[in-house]
């Protein structure tokens, strides 16, 4: 089985996008997950439920929504084309957007599950004896959620190595540039070219298998 060097291009994108995506979403999906998990205020369903729209909102929608948005006539497509003569759509930039909105929610409830894992005792004595909520944040509450994190990490990673429908409408299927692994199979289903469609499921397949693999021996070696 010969991989092509345009099979070999598809994988190199689809993983440096979903690490890219990985690197776009940790930050903000570390907040809203501890926010969610361990914070009451006043929208607090509300914003769950916009965090987890992605997984019930078919992905071609979320990616015309971003489209709508991102074009040189959308509302931020728009100001960042007039004022730096910059284009979104279509790039690769595009790209690792749309499988980031896609996989954010995986993020967020894995971080979710892991937060809540957390033992409040240990929080509250913490803050009894004059922790800050940064220390008590560092020292206990991710040490201890740790599993949770890295298991919603790597689930959004694999979730992005896949991502179809938002990618196609907001970037294209451009090879070389945005087309992904989950494109590829897409065009070479189109074009009848079997053997590249089983070579690239093939790798697909591997390649998610690996991904979930290691999500459960690195929570095993935590035990």
């Amino acid at each position: 089985m010969r991989i092509t060097s345009a099979e070999i291009t598809a994988l190199i994108l689809s993983i440096k996008v979903a690490l890219l995506s990985l690197i776009v979403m940790f930050p903000p999906g570390l907040l809203v997950g501890w926010l969610l998990a361990k914070r009451d205020f006043p929208g607090k369903s509300l914003l769950n439920t916009l965090v987890m729209l992605p997984l019930v909102l078919p992905p071609v929608v979320s990616g015309y929504l971003l489209l709508i948005l991102l074009s040189k006539h959308g509302i931020i497509g728009g100001f960042l084309y007039n004022v730096f003569k910059l284009e979104i759509v279509f790039s690769q930039f595009a790209v690792v957007l749309a499988v980031s909105i896609i996989s954010f929610p995986l993020l967020v409830r894995g971080i979710i599950t892991g937060m809540e894992s957390v033992p409040p005792e240990l929080e509250n004595t913490a803050r009894t004896l004059g922790a800050s909520p940064f220390k008590i944040f560092w020292t206990i509450t991710l040490p201890l959620a740790s599993r949770g994190i890295i298991g919603g990490a790597i689930l959004g990673f694999s979730k992005s190595l896949g991502e179809f429908g938002a990618t196609i409408m907001v970037a294209g299927n451009i090879p070389g540039k945005t087309q992904t692994m989950a494109l590829a199979i897409f065009n070479a289903v189109n074009l009848g070219e079997d053997a590249s469609v089983y070579r690239l499921v093939f790798i697909s397949t591997v390649v998610a298998f690996i991904a979930i693999w290691l999500t459960e021996r690195i929570t095993l070696r935590q035990d």
